[in-house]
């Protein structure tokens, strides 16, 4: 059993995270006992999209600052009405969770006016293992729950990918043609982590631009990925403008990209590295409310920093590589941008499989085991 690192909120909230998270069995452990409503439930989700006042008439008598828990609430919006009644009049708190933000982003749907926290539960980080997760694992076949203390991963998230495409994106009518969905969806996956060409991924799924930039829209709605934006100097300078598309957990990437059978290949190493990385980084900003945008920086010619953030106590940028040995190259984009921002006001950290530290003017290269234990005690972003 894992300790999970999501702060209990004392106010309402909706709760997001991809399936297979856990949002399920963490609100089960947290509001005992709870009102629970499981709009996986077929029946009770008939039920109250036939009458959604039928969840007012329900516990409108509970004693104030009460917890009522809405499981997948996309799956009845309307029921949102009714929350905001009884937020309003009867201050009951709720949870409100779902797998995709999608149906509630559109068509006018009552979010409550600011009166819930808005929370993200991402799949299991490092420090939620008391450190002891196997990065090499978390490559192959990701951190959900289930992969990662499942018999069978490789199954468990062949079948992922098919819940995914069929209970998100065809019951759910997202998209009007999924064999094209399928296809652009492989391609995007072999294409994680890397700055994202929108005509290219046309091209090799056979459809169109816009129909592509829709579909990313999709997997953002369904919370199956994350645009990573470039972060630009100041001053005029010519830097790359294109983002990069991360999916939210790497076994779920190599699954969509068909190569789950497969031992991880150099090619894929390095992606999946940076995936993984990427989401704990993600989390950690989550779960310590520090909330300080994430970018990536690349210059015209191609001198790159993965990860660049901008906290209150200045700038740190984290350069990770699927190397066992750190070579000096590496340092470049860090260099680079210590010399454009000034050098004492960048830390810099490299991450690699190497086995202990080294320092090379000042900039920090971690195991990196090391660096994500120094990443949740605050040291690389305080």
């Amino acid at each position: 059993m894992f300790t999970r690192l999501l702060p209990i909120p004392e106010q309402s909230v909706f709760l997001f995270g991809p399936r297979g998270t856990g949002k399920s069995t963490w609100i089960r452990q947290q509001f005992q006992p709870a009102a629970l409503y499981d709009l996986l439930d077929t029946a009770e989700a008939l039920r109250l999209s036939r009458d959604p006042n039928m969840l007012y008439q329900e516990v409108h008598t509970l004693p104030p600052g009460s917890w009522v828990v809405v499981d997948e609430v996309q799956k009845v919006p309307e029921l949102l009405n009714e929350v905001h009644r009884l937020l309003e009049t009867k201050h009951l708190r709720f949870v409100l969770s779902g797998s995709s933000a999608r149906k509630l982003r559109r068509g006018g749907t009552n979010l409550l006016a600011g009166r819930a926290l808005v929370e993200h539960l991402f799949p299991l980080v490092s420090a939620e293992t008391d450190f002891k997760l196997n990065v090499a694992d978390a490559l192959a076949h990701g951190t959900l729950p289930m992969a990662l203390t499942g018999a069978d991963p490789r199954s468990y998230l062949a079948s992922y990918a098919q819940t995914y495409l069929q209970e998100e994106i065809k019951a759910e009518a997202l998209t009007r043609n999924i064999g094209h969905f399928a296809r652009f969806l492989e391609v995007a996956a072999r294409q994680n982590a890397q700055v994202t060409n929108v005509s290219a991924i046309a091209r090799d799924a056979a459809v169109s631009r816009q129909t592509v930039q829709n579909y990313f829209e999709v997997l953002v709605d369904t919370l199956l990925g994350q645009w990573l934006q470039p972060w630009k100097l100041k001053r005029s300078t010519k830097q790359i403008a294109h983002p990069k598309f991360y999916l939210f957990d790497a076994g779920v990437a190599r699954a969509l990209s068909g190569r789950l059978p497969y031992p991880p290949s150099p090619e894929e190493q390095g992606p999946l590295m940076e995936t993984f990385v990427h989401n704990e980084i993600r989390a950690y900003l989550a779960y310590t409310r520090r909330r300080y945008p994430l970018y990536f920086w690349r210059s015209y010619d191609n001198v790159e920093v993965d990860f660049f953030c901008e906290t209150a106590a200045g700038f740190t940028a984290i350069e990770v590589k699927a190397a066992k040995r750190w070579d000096n190259w590496f340092f470049r984009g860090m260099s680079r941008l210590r010399d454009e921002l000034g050098r004492d006001r960048v830390s810099c950290y490299g991450v690699c499989f190497c086995e202990r530290e080294a320092n090379s003017d000042g900039i920090r290269v971690l195991p990196v085991a090391d660096f994500l234990r120094r990443l949740w005690s605050g040291e690389v972003i305080p």
